[in-house]
């Protein structure tokens, strides 16, 4: 008998040892492929990544609610679940448990999440990216020149842009508005066929309004190819946001991409709102880029804005005041160090360069 449980317990370690080497082997697999940018556009985003978020949104896109949510949500309440049985365990038994008994687990655990995120999305981190498909230059700085150009380009197109809305005057419903951020992507295809989106999986969140005080907007979910929105944000904010989820969707990971490629398909829409609604964020994130330049200028800038428009910077300013948090810190904190351990150094940031990419767009198509 003895002899028996020395023979199951042996075979226990040694197929965790057998997994946890495979597990490795793959991480090592993963990681030095990712160093290959031009391996992994051509072989990851632009051949495999396409037809796997597919077929996730096919499979989750016709169900109402967000999958994603709910799969979260069961995490946190396991999350809370250990913590209690923790703290139980220390009360009970007036000692901290070992957690070095578990410290194989836990590295398997790891390495095993490491390679689902990386095969179900995390690799496009690591592609060559919007700028080489439309062959704009790679340039990091931008003169202060250019940064007065664009701010005066955006201002004429935030101002005119809302004066079409005020004319519009109805704002279309959720599901309205998602379908017109798919048709904003299905005209874009005509001159970019890469941006095809097709199935559609946009769907708002289940939290309510309590996701305004994590600052989250919206998010997409890798695992069940979601996009998630905060729809208790103001009006004129979802629809950009919107096209920005559903770049993160078409494999474009980085902020900064992922707002350009929603900025070409919200200007590829007939939709004014979509027109106000992107210029808005972007005269956002230039004017604050020429600020550290230019200070004078930008607030000239800001000084020209329609007053409807003032008022709704007023709004959105008023909004994100009013939903400060804990969390908002707490989340603003992770993310930031999550974009920058994924290829995005300026954390929070990295939002903002878009900027550059607007420049080198405009130079290159003679159009915002």
């Amino acid at each position: 008998l003895l002899l028996l449980l020395y023979s199951f317990n042996a075979m226990k370690i040694n197929s965790k040892w057998l997994l946890g080497s495979v597990l490795l082997a793959l991480c090592i697999a993963i990681r030095a492929y990712s160093q290959n940018a031009s391996h992994v556009e051509w072989g990851y985003s632009s051949r495999f990544f396409p037809g796997f978020s597919g077929f996730q949104r096919m499979l989750f896109g016709k169900i109402p609610f967000c999958i994603g949510d709910i799969l979260y949500l069961l995490l946190f309440g396991w999350l809370v679940a250990q913590l209690i049985k923790c703290i139980v365990f220390v009360i009970r038994s007036k000692k901290m448990p070992n957690f070095l008994q578990n410290t194989g687990s836990f590295f398997l655990n790891l390495m095993f999440i490491y390679i689902v995120f990386n095969v179900f999305w995390g690799l496009n981190y690591n592609r060559q990216g919007i700028k080489w498909q439309l062959g704009l230059p790679e340039k990091e700085a931008y003169s202060t020149e250019e940064l007065r150009n664009l701010n005066c380009l955006l201002l004429d197109k935030i101002n005119q842009s809302k004066q079409a809305v005020l004319r519009q005057k109805k704002f279309p419903s959720t599901q309205q508005l998602f379908k017109q951020v798919y048709e904003a992507y299905q005209s874009a295809t005509v001159q970019f066929p890469f941006l095809k989106y097709e199935p559609v999986s946009i769907k708002p969140g289940i939290w309510g309004n309590l996701q305004s005080y994590t600052g989250i907007s919206g998010y997409y979910n890798p695992f069940t190819g979601e996009a998630q929105m905060n729809t208790h944000l103001p009006d004129f904010i979802l629809p950009y946001t919107a096209c920005h989820e559903v770049a993160h969707q078409l494999g474009y990971a980085k902020e900064m991409e992922a707002n350009f490629v929603g900025y070409i398909a919200a200007i590829s829409s007939k939709d004014t709102l979509l027109h106000y609604s992107v210029y808005f964020d972007l005269f956002m994130y230039a004017n604050n880029s020429l600020y550290f330049s230019d200070s004078a200028f930008a607030k000239i800038c800001r000084k020209d804005l329609l007053p409807q428009v003032k008022e709704d910077y007023l709004k959105w300013h008023n909004f994100k005041r009013a939903h400060q948090s804990y969390m908002n810190a707490f989340v603003n904190l992770v993310y930031g160090n999550f974009l920058k351990q994924n290829q995005q150094p300026l954390g929070m940031q990295s939002y903002n360069a878009v900027t550059g990419f607007l420049i080198d767009w405009y130079k290159k198509y003679g159009k915002i």
